[in-house]
């Protein structure tokens, strides 16, 4: 069998989110990996099963599954040392004067796998048309990945051949920087092509989310250079402007809440309006509460009990978030969604939009909505999640019976800092 070494070399950049701990929301110390698969710090962990009185004690805080009784808890020590690894990296980046985005965050390449020469010539070009080079290329791997799933006659060795060629295209077209370690962790030739499918998928969402705003912003720069003083002047006809958004047909009911500071993690931060909330760069001196949140998680003050309500909110700032309700009584030690008295829909970060009520999850689509309009009937024992940039596109819809009033809830995964989340006007 081939050593490890053997092929052409493929760098593995990591950022903070595949070493984080969901419970603390900071690095892995002394991880340990449950039966799922899912890895917490050790402490962690102990801490929030020993706070758990309802069943199943013993399950993953992420996925919910159970066991009959507490499993051994193992130190994982592959994860604690590229935390420890990540940590040393970070340090000597930031001695040495040079910083890193708060998105990547890669130590000192070798020389061996720093990215070709002629890539800071490509940055010198309009960002939207490298974004939109990169995006054609990664389009390309997928489909001749899929065709390589597709070829069942083809022998172990012709496809391991062509999966070399894949690796060697991709080392050397592509921004590694988005890349996954799952590229290399399969000894078959299926299981390669299926690693690498959903690497590339990965990276296709990345580049999404990474230029989407800044060809907007691009976008409106040409614009403002190219209007003149006067009040008549107007956007060139070919600049492609979407079309403004239609007056949402439940602006009738619609509200707009304001953060309850009472609820409020420590690791959190809302604006003066109370309509925005981010994540500090540090944690926050909020006097002590029964009533604050531990995880990144805050309700609004608005305890809705009767009638119809609509609101919307701005997702585009976050990267992995959940919105719904909750009562003002949910346990401040869980998590939005993983209880009996709370609802939401959860965008994961890794192209999986999912619904939550009592840690039961359904996977509703790989599409971030950038703005999420929920519908609250009370009167009708209904609640609704919207894809509401444009116009209302239905993501999900269930009963709920409550007989306590609901607030709008927010939970926003804490380990990048300026994260936040906004409450918009509703468009009439």
């Amino acid at each position: 069998m081939a050593g490890l070494d053997s092929g052409p070399a493929i760098p593995v950049w990591l950022n903070e989110d595949d070493l984080g701990c969901i419970i603390c929301r900071g690095l892995l110390d002394c991880p340990v990996t449950l039966p799922c698969g899912h890895s917490f710090c050790s402490s962690c962990l102990k801490s929030l099963w020993g706070s758990w009185a309802e069943k199943p004690r013993w399950a993953c805080p992420t996925c919910r599954e159970g066991a009959p009784q507490k499993p051994p808890l193992r130190k994982n020590t592959l994860l604690q040392d590229l935390a420890d690894k990540y940590s040393r990296a970070v340090r000597e980046l930031e001695e040495g004067g040079r910083g890193a985005g708060p998105e990547l965050a890669p130590g000192p390449a070798p020389a061996s796998r720093r990215r070709p020469a002629a890539l800071p010539a490509a940055a010198q070009r309009s960002i939207t048309e490298v974004g939109r080079e990169l995006g054609e290329l990664v389009e390309q791997l997928v489909d001749i990945t899929r065709s390589l799933q597709n070829q069942r006659s083809l022998s172990q060795s012709e496809a391991d051949n062509e999966l070399t060629i894949l690796g060697t295209a991709f080392s050397s077209g592509v921004d590694l920087s988005l890349a996954s370690p799952k590229l290399v962790t399969s000894n078959t030739s299926e299981g390669k092509m299926r690693d690498v499918l959903h690497a590339l998928e990965e990276i296709q969402e990345k580049l999404r989310e990474n230029f989407t705003w800044k060809e907007a912003f691009e976008k409106q720069t040409q614009v403002e250079l190219l209007e003149t003083p006067s009040t008549s002047s107007r956007p060139l006809p070919d600049q492609n402007h979407p079309a403004p958004r239609k007056a949402s047909r439940f602006a009738q009911w619609a509200i707009h809440p304001t953060f309850d500071l009472r609820s409020l993690s420590c690791s959190l931060e809302v604006s003066e309006d109370l309509r925005t909330v981010t994540v500090s760069h540090w944690p926050q001196s909020y006097p002590w509460s029964r009533e604050r949140f531990k995880a990144c998680q805050v309700l609004c003050s608005q305890a809705l009990s009767s009638g119809q309500h609509y609101w919307e909110v701005d997702t585009q700032q976050c990267s992995h978030w959940a919105v719904g309700v909750a009562s003002w009584e949910m346990n401040r030690d869980q998590i939005l969604g993983r209880t009996r008295d709370s609802w939401c829909v959860e965008w994961m970060g890794t192209s999986r939009l999912c619904a939550w009520h009592m840690a039961k999850e359904l996977v509703l689509s790989s599409d971030k909505p950038g703005v999420v309009g929920i519908w609250l009937d009370l009167e009708g024992k209904k609640l609704a999640f919207y894809a509401a940039a444009n116009q209302e596109k239905l993501l999900y819809e269930c009963e709920i019976s409550a007989s306590y009033p609901l607030h709008p809830a927010f939970w926003l995964y804490g380990l990048h800092p300026t994260n936040s989340l906004i409450i918009k006007q509703v468009k009439t």
